[in-house]
C-alpha cells in the first residue's frame, strides 16, 4: 500500500555520493539508487557532479545529453530546471555533467551556494548528486550541504584511507563554517594539517583545544559533532570480513575521529553488476533478481524510509 503523496512545494531531499577515491563505484551506486527509489514511485533527480569525468548519464542509458551542468558553471544556464533530462526510466530525470570546461571545470562558491538552493527547489522528492573524487572545496561543499550524505567505500585499503581522508576534511570544512569567531576558525584551519605545530591530530584533539579556550564555541563543536553523520555502503563486497569493513570504519571514525558514522548496507560483488554496466542500465533494472540490486533496493528503501534529519 503506498503512502501519502508527497506535497509538490517540499524541499526536494538531497543525497551526495562521495568516497574520496576514484573508481569505488559511486556512480553504479548512485545511479542504482536513483532508480531504486524512482520504481518506488519517488519523484527523483539524478545529478552528475563530475565535471571531470562524468559517465552518469552513461550509467542511465542516456547517450547524448543535450545540455549539462557544465552550461550552469559557464553561466549559459542559470534555470538548473533547464538542464533536466528525460531518461529512460518513469519518475527519474537526470542533470548530466558532460562539455565541462577543462580549463575551470568546478564553480566558483557563489555559484556553488546558488546550485545548492536550486538543486532544493527542484521538482522532486530525493536528488541524488554524484560527487567527484578527492576532497576538492567544492566536492565538500556539495557533500556537507546534503541531508545524508553517503561515502561508497570497496574493501581495499587506498579506498579506506581515502574515505577516512574524505570524512575528516569534509567534517574540518563543515565546523570551520559553524564556528562563530574568527580565531576559532583559524585554529580548525591549522587542524587541517595534521602536522601543525599545536600538536592537533584529530577532531578531537581539536575539541579539547577549542574548549580550552572558548567553552561556548567548543558547545557549539560538540552539536556540530553530532549533526555531522554521514553514512557508510561498502561495495563489491567478496567476503564475510567485506561486509563487516563498514561496523569497523563506524568504530574508528568514533575512536579517533569522534564521527558516528551510520552503516547503512553493503553491495556485494556481482558479475551482473558488470553487465549492467556494459549494457547501461542500472542492475535494479535489468536484473531486479541478482544478489547486489537485491542490496541496493534494501539501501534505498532505508533511504526512503529516514526521516529528514534537522540541525
Amino acid at each position: 500500500m503506498k503512502g501519502p503523496v508527497p506535497s509538490p512545494t517540499a524541499a526536494a531531499r538531497v543525497i551526495p555520493v562521495g568516497g574520496g577515491k576514484g573508481g569505488v563505484g559511486k556512480s553504479f551506486v548512485t545511479a542504482n539508487l536513483a532508480a531504486s527509489l524512482a520504481q518506488q514511485g519517488k519523484r527523483v533527480v539524478a545529478i552528475d557532479g563530475d565535471l571531470e569525468g562524468a559517465n552518469l548519464h552513461t550509467c542511465l542509458g542516456v547517450p547524448k545529453p543535450r545540455c549539462s551542468l557544465a552550461d550552469f558553471v559557464a553561466h549559459r544556464r542559470d534555470d538548473l530546471e533547464d538542464l533536466l533530462l528525460e531518461t529512460p526510466f518513469p519518475n527519474l530525470r537526470l542533470i548530466a555533467a558532460t562539455h565541462g570546461n577543462l580549463g575551470t571545470p568546478q564553480p566558483g562558491h557563489a555559484r556553488r551556494v546558488r546550485m545548492v538552493r536550486a538543486m532544493r527547489s527542484l521538482d522532486a522528492d530525493f536528488v541524488l548528486l554524484d560527487l567527484g573524487a578527492g576532497t576538492h572545496s567544492a566536492v565538500m561543499d556539495y557533500f556537507m550541504v546534503g541531508d545524508d550524505g553517503l561515502v561508497v567505500i570497496s574493501p581495499e585499503p587506498t579506498s579506506v584511507e581515502n574515505a577516512y581522508s574524505f570524512l575528516r576534511a569534509a567534517f574540518y570544512r563543515r565546523l570551520r563554517l559553524a564556528m562563530a569567531s574568527h580565531a576559532m576558525q583559524e585554529i580548525v584551519v591549522l587542524a587541517m594539517d595534521q602536522h601543525n605545530e599545536r600538536g592537533i591530530r584529530t577532531p578531537l584533539d581539536l575539541l579539547h583545544e577549542i574548549e580550552a579556550s572558548d567553552p561556548e564555541e567548543g558547545k557549539r563543536f560538540v552539536e556540530t559533532m553530532k549533526a555531522f553523520r554521514p553514512r557508510i555502503v561498502i561495495n563489491e563486497a567478496y567476503t564475510a570480513e567485506d561486509v563487516k569493513l563498514g561496523f569497523a570504519i563506524q568504530s574508528v571514525a568514533r575512536k579517533f575521529f569522534g564521527i558516528e558514522c551510520d552503516y547503512i548496507g553493503y553491495v556485494n560483488h556481482d558479475e551482473k553488476a558488470r553487465q549492467s554496466v556494459r549494457d547501461r542500465r542500472p542492475l535494479v533494472e535489468s536484473y531486479p533478481e541478482s544478489d547486489a540490486a537485491i542490496y541496493l533496493n534494501r539501501i534505498a528503501k532505508k533511504i526512503a524510509a529516514e526521516p529528514i534529519r534537522v540541525g
